[in-house]
């Protein structure tokens, strides 16, 4: 049995062993609202273990709770069905805006923030460029800080967007978007130029990363 399947089996069954507390006992509503509440600001998707523990509550509990957000967000509890969806990905539960609302979402973004990049965020955004699609947890290696904020920024710019999932370790791979080749009026990304020249010894500065 894995520790991650040993945990879960410890949680579904209320088991506190260890903890030094007893679970605490959460209505329906109040534990839908909590999982909210940290859905709204988490960047990565969330495990049921994971929420489980954060929430101290059992792992069957948080399951139903997370079925009925998605109802919902989906107008299936005959309420309106919401510009945003709690969707599965990797493992995990996200909030996500909804596909058809991708543009207005854009456009928006880019009205509402058209001051220049800082330094960080142009040189974060190069190395998705160059070494995409790449995980956050990449990006912060070749930086060697922390990009969250960052990365946060570009995405919310549309320069950027989640390209996929690791189904293994749950990490996220950015890529840049076309909004990106329009900002520098470029056709592809083939036309960026050669990053070696500009180095030191002449590498490619990453790939040796």
């Amino acid at each position: 049995m894995t520790d991650e399947r040993a945990e879960e089996v410890g949680l579904a069954s209320g088991s506190t062993e260890g903890t030094g507390n007893a679970a605490p006992s959460h209505g329906p509503a109040d534990l839908e609202r909590a999982l909210e509440a940290i859905l709204m600001v988490v960047d990565e998707p969330q495990s049921l273990v994971h929420l489980a523990t954060a929430l101290d509550a059992p792992v069957p509990a948080i399951r139903q709770s997370i079925e009925r957000l998605v109802a919902d967000y989906d107008g299936e509890s005959g309420g309106p069905r919401r510009g945003f969806e709690l969707r599965e990905v990797g493992g995990g539960w996200r909030i996500y805006v909804r596909p058809e609302h991708d543009a207005a979402v854009a456009a928006f973004v880019l009205t509402q923030n058209p001051t220049k990049l800082s330094q960080a965020a142009l040189e974060t955004l190069a190395v998705i460029a160059y070494k995409q699609p790449i995980s956050r947890g990449a990006i912060a290696a070749i930086r060697a800080v922390n990009v969250d904020s960052v990365v946060r920024t570009l995405l919310g710019r549309g320069l950027i967007a989640e390209a996929y999932t690791d189904t293994e370790t749950g990490a996220i791979h950015y890529a840049t978007t076309d909004q990106l080749l329009v900002q520098l009026g470029i056709n592809s990304l083939d036309e960026l130029p050669p990053i070696s020249p500009l180095l030191p010894d002449g590498s490619d500065g990453f790939d040796d990363l």
